[in-house]
Parts: structure tokens; C-alpha cells; sequence
């Protein structure tokens, strides 16, 4: 049951549009107030910058849910969409399935973030709450904090990726033998040097995890883009928020395996895997983490990441 709802959530945020967001490279913003998916969604003439079109048409989508239209809900994805759940990775028909089961009354949408990666990639992350059925049962109402990657594909916007975890209290750091340096600041920001060149993403993920597992705190900030976001089950965290986490943790045993990347375009990548290690959030079946890349000027930075707890899969529901 736990799966079909969560495999909701993910559709709920992608919808396809027309209005392509004026290139405003790597623009966070915040939309205030909650929304509940009971209402209309906001008018295409209330979009007023790429931020509010694009949670314009998040909202939009719960619509389709609620209307129980697969159809169009498959319209707004790519063929080469990929959903990271708890229980596993699910391309576009495993998703579409996974809805079938589920009859929301009440969507919740808060804490809304929108990264513009470039003028035709952007990525969105909220915070979920919902009522329902999934196969005939009451949903649990344990919220989510829920991520989306949008593309703009021959002037539609489409979804690419979703993933979510279930919100948590901050996790206790184990106990380290020896103690993590903090980065420094430098005259230009928090260790602002650019990340590399590489275009093997799976290569630079690896060589953002030696930098941790060696304790190199200014290391890891290096490849962060000034305004990167990272979502966990405990917060969302700007990048010093990020820099200062792992300077709590011990990562020299953890990881990494079962990497898939996508190109979303020529200059932004995509690159999910699986974690494993000693870390209370993680635990002995590990955690999906998922890390969006953009090119500046030539090199690259992350500018999204986001880890979710393992979880075993559910009984299947009885037919």
C-alpha cells in the first residue's frame, strides 16, 4: 500500500506546458502559503516568472490524478522517465501501474523550491500531504518531501525524474575517531572554485564521495554550484547547510553501487546509485541518492541531490 501511494506522489508533480521560463541559470525562490489540490489550479495568467509557471503546472497535475486520467498524466512524462521510490526505480509504465490503485481526496503542497538549472531544465521540490484510498484502504498521512525534474522538450515541458522520502527528525551523526575539519570561507563565497571538467558523471560522483571519505570538507564544497539544494527525509539544505552535515559523519565505509545516469541535455546530466553504510538513515539496505549536474563555463557543478532510505516492498495488493 505504502509504494502505490508514494508512486502517487511522484505523478503528482509533473504537468506539460507550453510557456517555455526566460534563462534565469541556477534562480531559487520560494512560493509561500499551502495549497490544497481541492481548489483550481492557478491560471496560466497569473505565471509571472519561471518559478511561479512551474509550480503553476505542478499543481496542475494533481488534477489529472484526482481525475484518475492516466492518459494525460502519461503525456506530461518522457519516454525515459524514472521514478526513485523507497522500494525500488520505476521507469514510465511501472509508474503509470503504480496509479491505478490510488483514489486521493485531500492534496496538501507546501515549501515549494524551484532551481532553474538552465532556460529548458528545471527541478522542483515541495513537501506532499494526502488523504485518500490506495486499493481500497485508507492512505497513511505520514508527509513527503517530494522532488521533480522538468525538461523542456520541443516547447512542452515534461517530467524526467521523481523521487521522494518520508520526513524525518534529524538524524544523531555515529561517533567519529577522529574530527571532521569545517570548510572555509573564501573572499568569493564558500569554496567557490569550479568542479571539473569531467563528463563521465558517474566519475565525478565517485570523486565527490573520496573527497568525504577523506574528510575533505572544502573538497566536497568545491563541487557544489553556489546555489545548490539538497533534500533529505531530516531537511532541505542550501550549500552551506550541506558542507556543515558532512562534516558530522564518518563516510570512510560507505558504498557505492548500481549507478544509471541520463543526459538531460548537453549541458545537465543526471546520475542515480545506491549507498550503503553505517549511517542510521541508511542501514543495511542502503539509501538511492540522486545528483543533477549542470556545465558553466565548462565545468561542472552538482546542483541538486537527494537520498531516500531504502525500503522493502510492500505485499501485493489482493486482487
Amino acid at each position: 500500500m505504502k509504494r502505490l501511494i508514494l508512486l502517487a506522489a511522484v505523478l503528482l508533480s509533473f504537468s506539460a506546458c507550453s510557456t517555455t521560463p526566460s534563462s534565469n541559470n541556477a534562480n531559487t525562490s520560494n512560493t509561500p502559503a499551502d495549497t490544497n489540490a481541492n481548489t483550481s489550479a492557478t491560471p496560466k495568467a497569473e505565471a509571472t516568472t519561471p518559478s511561479d509557471a512551474i509550480t503553476a503546472r505542478e499543481k496542475e497535475i494533481w488534477d489529472k490524478i484526482k481525475a484518475k486520467d492516466n492518459a494525460a498524466v502519461g503525456d506530461m512524462l518522457t519516454d525515459d522517465f524514472i521514478y526513485i521510490a523507497p522500494d525500488g526505480i520505476y521507469d514510465k509504465a511501472g509508474t503509470l501501474n503504480g496509479l491505478k490503485g490510488f483514489e486521493p481526496t485531500e492534496i496538501t503542497l507546501s515549501d515549494w523550491k524551484v532551481l532553474m538549472l538552465d532556460k529548458d531544465a528545471a527541478v522542483v521540490t515541495y513537501t506532499v500531504k494526502a488523504k485518500g484510498m490506495s486499493n481500497g484502504k485508507p492512505t497513511p498521512d505520514t508527509p513527503l518531501r517530494a522532488s521533480s525534474l522538468w525538461v523542456n522538450r520541443g516547447g512542452k515541458w515534461l517530467g524526467l525524474y521523481h523521487q521522494e522520502c518520508e520526513v524525518k527528525p534529524a538524524s544523531t551523526p555515529p561517533p567519529s575517531t577522529a574530527k571532521s575539519p569545517e570548510a572555509k570561507a573564501s573572499p568569493g563565497g564558500m569554496a567557490s572554485m569550479p568542479a571539473c571538467g569531467n563528463d563521465d558523471a558517474t566519475a565525478r560522483e565517485k570523486m565527490v564521495w573520496d573527497d568525504l571519505k577523506k574528510k575533505d570538507a572544502n573538497g566536497f564544497a568545491n563541487y557544489l554550484a553556489d546555489d545548490a539544494l539538497e533534500v533529505e527525509p531530516d531537511g532541505v539544505y542550501d550549500k552551506a547547510g550541506s558542507v556543515k552535515m558532512v562534516t558530522q559523519f564518518d563516510f570512510s565505509k560507505f558504498t557505492l553501487s548500481d549507478f544509471k545516469t541520463i543526459n538531460i541535455d548537453s549541458d545537465a546530466q543526471l546520475v542515480t546509485y545506491m549507498v550503503k553504510g553505517p549511517s542510521p538513515g541508511s542501514g543495511p539496505q542502503g539509501e538511492r541518492h540522486t545528483t543533477i549536474w549542470a556545465k558553466h563555463n565548462g565545468n561542472w557543478q552538482a546542483e541538486f541531490h537527494q537520498g531516500t532510505p531504502v525500503q522493502a516492498a510492500p505485499p501485493a495488493a489482493k486482487k
